[in-house]
């Protein structure tokens, strides 16, 4: 029996077209080039953020983010950044009477954008905001902490096997992997995470069912 499902961000709810090319943007470059750096560190398994530092070598990634609120270039998110999937999956888990909770590596102003939007979910948190990211088991604890179930009984969904199934997983919760946005693609058919992950999805929508079951 799953009694909650717990929802990671970046590019499981929410696309990261305008936090990519807003940041081409900022550095003067052409979006294409940063979007094939940003492909290029995936595939090495490093930060993506590391795509940044490949641009202005040196960068310092938090005064650079800080300097872009302050010029009125900071983070945006609306409704048109949301997945198509994502209200009528949260609305129709919340029918089965499932917890729905969003928290994932992101800003607390990420998080207050969020909320802004008014997601059917019992909570939308941030690491940024709890102070602790994924992977970290810290992380994966806290989630535990507002989940109001067991381990067992919780579901962890994302597209990043490193920041989220594998994770999830080793701190007893089941894990649900996303085939969606870099990460989840080019992981999808990997042997590992078939064998770590609970359910492989292609689309939010087959979680009401999977669930219902």
């Amino acid at each position: 029996m799953i009694e909650t499902v717990v929802f990671d961000v970046g590019e499981t709810l929410t696309r990261d077209d305008r936090y990519w090319t807003s940041w081409a943007d900022w550095l003067d470059v052409p979006r294409h080039t940063l979007a094939a750096l940003v492909g290029a560190v995936t595939v090495q398994g490093r930060d993506n953020a590391d795509a940044l530092r490949l641009v202005r070598p040196g960068i310092d990634v938090r005064s650079e983010y800080a300097a872009r609120e302050a010029a009125g270039q900071g983070e945006q998110l609306t409704e048109e950044d949301l997945y198509d999937d994502v209200r009528p999956t949260l609305a129709g888990l919340r029918k089965l009477g499932i917890r729905v909770i969003v928290a994932g590596n992101q800003t607390r102003k990420v998080g207050e954008l969020l909320r802004a939007l008014k997601l059917p979910a019992d909570l939308v948190i941030t690491s940024g905001e709890w102070g602790v990211a994924k992977p970290s088991t810290a992380f994966f604890e806290r989630v535990l902490e507002v989940a109001d179930a067991a381990p067992h009984e919780t579901v962890y969904v994302g597209d990043h096997p490193a920041n989220d199934v594998y994770p999830a997983k080793a701190v007893g919760l089941r894990a649900a992997h996303l085939r969606r946005g870099p990460w989840g693609y080019l992981w999808a058919d990997d042997p590992q995470v078939a064998a770590t992950a609970d359910w492989r999805i292609d689309s939010l929508t087959q979680l009401t069912s999977l669930i219902a079951e």
